[in-house]
């Protein structure tokens, strides 16, 4: 399996494991020792103390980039591209998306904060755009 893959599965994997350290810690809980309703929890309505509120759009986040550098991988293993580059751009994705969780989870969002996850979601943008125009110069 080729960097890109794996940091593909790491994303994959790191969107499942924010999504069970955060909204399913905090919905299980309330469910198993609350006696809240498993139905009680509402998509549609901001609930739950704010930590559960940033774990939800952390994750969100994560599923909303996922597709994109599926993607990405995609084209670049179809077309067989491999190099230092595409190794480095697709580690970075990888280390930028937890941090940016990281630092969306685990502080509250002062402008401070937003500036510096923000930073980390723009080091991906960077990343995903490069590994199109390679794949872009290589597939044309």
């Amino acid at each position: 399996m080729t960097t890109p893959m794996w940091m593909l599965l790491g994303f994959a994997t790191w969107t499942l494991l924010l999504l069970m350290a955060t909204v399913g810690v905090y919905r299980w809980g309330r469910i198993l020792f609350s006696n809240v309703p498993i139905a009680s929890f509402r998509s549609d309505q901001p609930e739950g103390e704010d930590w559960y509120r940033r774990g939800t759009r952390a994750h969100a986040n994560c599923v909303e980039n996922l597709p994109v550098f599926g993607a990405i991988v995609f084209v670049i293993s179809v077309l067989g591209i491999d190099g230092p580059a595409v190794n480095d751009l697709s580690v970075v994705v990888l280390i930028a998306r937890v941090c940016q969780s990281l630092v969306h989870v685990s502080h509250v969002q002062t402008d401070r904060f937003v500036a510096v996850r923000f930073s980390f979601f723009c080091v991906q943008l960077v990343c995903f755009l490069a590994l199109i125009v390679i794949a872009a110069i290589h597939g044309a």
